[in-house]
């Protein structure tokens, strides 16, 4: 059963780039919703809500910097005092990426990947439960799940993994609070900067450095996959992972995380690392 969004009220952080975010609160939009853009980036939020109201549909911009609580609770009192309530939030604003700086961005990194999004989902929650019920969906990242990348981003994916624990932990509140939260690990999405970077590369390139061979996600398959984890009454507490060559797939409920383990020796070898 899928809950119609025609009068519905979504945020979605971090949707003033042109990225995932804004093709979320469009994806949302086009669906009936009524959209709350956020993002630090106010140029960039006022043009996302440009085109959707090209498009005859409702938005409003309300600028918000997810790592203050107090301007998290500015943004939720927004949704309710423009449109009358919040139905779904999607904890999708990221800080900058910076793979090749293991040890700095650390703080701006978790606190506005991580700390945000439960800021987010915190504050939403108590709407939410005035208004009789509604969905959280959190942007997680693949990086959350993979072990040994050699390109890792330490602070990125502590936080993205963060996220998984976020979502599969709140999975009780659909029942209790008639609140949903689900979350998305996509892979690689072609967003500008990483075409920029993928294209050029052959496919040993890609695959020496683990990125896709054939294709990236596309920014509408992930809204697609956003809205459907919004608007999905049987998902709770799901995550649902999309590499960028396979279809997506939920991780098993109750799954333990460790299918695959490998012998330990005490002499570790380069394959068991």
């Amino acid at each position: 059963c899928l809950m119609e969004l025609a009068g519905k009220v979504a945020i979605v952080t971090g949707s003033g780039s042109a990225g995932s975010g804004r093709a979320i609160a469009r994806r949302f939009a086009r669906e009936g919703a009524a959209v709350v853009v956020s993002d630090i980036d106010e140029a960039g939020g006022y043009e996302t809500v440009r085109l959707i109201q090209g498009e005859d549909r409702r938005a409003v911009f309300c600028r918000a910097d997810v790592r203050s609580e107090q301007q998290v609770r500015a943004l939720i009192a927004c949704a309710e005092r423009e449109f009358g309530g919040l139905s779904v939030l999607v904890n999708n604003a990221s800080a900058l990426l910076h793979p090749g700086d293991r040890l700095d961005h650390w703080f701006e990194t978790v606190e506005t990947d991580f700390l945000g999004a439960m800021y987010g989902t915190r504050l939403a929650i108590e709407s939410m439960k005035r208004g009789g019920g509604g969905a959280i969906v959190n942007v997680s990242s693949i990086s959350a799940l993979w072990h040994g990348r050699e390109f890792a981003a330490p602070a990125y994916d502590a936080a993205k993994a963060g996220l998984l624990r976020l979502t599969t932990g709140l999975g009780w509140l659909a029942e209790k609070e008639k609140i949903r939260v689900n979350c998305l690990a996509p892979g690689w999405i072609a967003t500008d900067e990483v075409r920029t970077y993928w294209e050029p590369l052959t496919v040993e390139q890609r695959l020496a450095r683990h990125a896709p061979t054939a294709r990236l996600l596309t920014l509408e398959e992930v809204a697609g996959a956003v809205v459907r984890l919004a608007t999905d009454e049987s998902l709770a507490g799901r995550v649902l992972v999309w590499w960028s060559e396979d279809p997506p797939r939920l991780i098993p409920w109750n799954d333990g995380g460790c299918e695959r383990l490998v012998d330990y020796e005490i002499a570790a070898t380069s394959e068991a690392r």
